[in-house]
């Protein structure tokens, strides 16, 4: 299927602007994987990937307050949940984090834009690249190296398997102090990106349904407190899910991602 890379930021981006508290719960598409590819077990169908994120991101100013910025996260799976995100599936039951690993380098870039109340809002550029790894062994477990600015990339093992790969459609985020969530320097902002998905064969033989797979993936982020100047290292959660470029999927989907997280801070900070 080709992308109509026009369409499917403007579909995201309308997403964006029109979530709110009152926003229907997110519906997750199905997928199965197959762990017996990987270090045996059976098949499980999960429709959400939990994981965590360690970011380093270089600002360059560009005005009083505004600028670009380009980044390179690291993101590692945690574990598959179902039931629209409900339902958490043992690691054990999957292989993940016991018998092997997944983890992901995303690599963009955007400008930012910070208010005089202190709220920096944040916009990706289309490109960049997306890497899905699999590793075997757990032979990259506590290995990974981070690079010296956000323009670099993230070191592997040699003997981890590439399942998939893509790019960035766009998104957004915002960084806002003064949220009531935001204690203890975490749960202060958040972002929703999406980017192209494509299997490796590698890929292909772990996320065996649907077929042909999803080919474009979102991903919800949660930010902890940071400087919006040089070269910072961040971490948070982020969670993957999968669909289809169409607007109507774009839309649902960025609406039950960004969304939720807009109405859950609306509704934390009026308790």
């Amino acid at each position: 299927m080709k992308f109509n890379l026009k369409l499917v930021q403007a579909s995201l981006i309308a997403a964006m602007a029109t979530a709110s508290a009152g926003a229907s719960a997110a519906v997750f598409n199905d997928f199965t994987i197959d762990p017996d590819s990987v270090a045996g077990g059976t098949t499980y169908t999960a429709d959400k990937i939990t994981g965590n994120y360690v970011e380093v991101v270089t600002f360059t100013p560009t005005g009083a307050n505004t600028g670009t910025f380009a980044t390179s996260i690291k993101w590692e799976a945690g574990q598959f949940v179902k039931d629209d995100g409900v339902n958490p599936i043992p690691g054990g039951l999957t292989g993940l984090g016991n018998t092997y690993l997944m983890y992901g380098f995303l690599q963009g870039s955007g400008s930012y834009s910070t208010s005089g109340s202190g709220v920096t809002t944040f916009n990706f550029n289309p490109g960049g690249s997306l890497n899905v790894w699999i590793d075997y062994d757990l032979s990259s477990f506590g290995s990974f190296t981070a690079p010296a600015t956000g323009a670099g990339a993230w070191t592997t093992s040699s003997t981890d398997s590439l399942i998939a790969t893509g790019a960035l459609f766009g998104g957004s985020g915002t960084l806002d102090p003064t949220l009531g969530t935001c204690q203890g320097g975490i749960n202060c902002g958040s972002f929703g990106t999406s980017t192209s998905f494509a299997l490796t064969a590698a890929g292909s033989n772990y996320f065996i349904l649907p077929s042909p797979f999803y080919n474009v993936s979102f991903e919800s982020g949660q930010l902890n407190s940071f400087q919006v100047s040089g070269t910072q290292t961040i971490n948070g959660s982020l969670d993957v899910v999968f669909g289809v470029p169409e607007p109507t999927s774009i839309a649902l989907m960025g609406l039950g991602l960004v969304g939720l997280g807009v109405s859950l801070r609306r509704r934390k900070q009026a308790a």
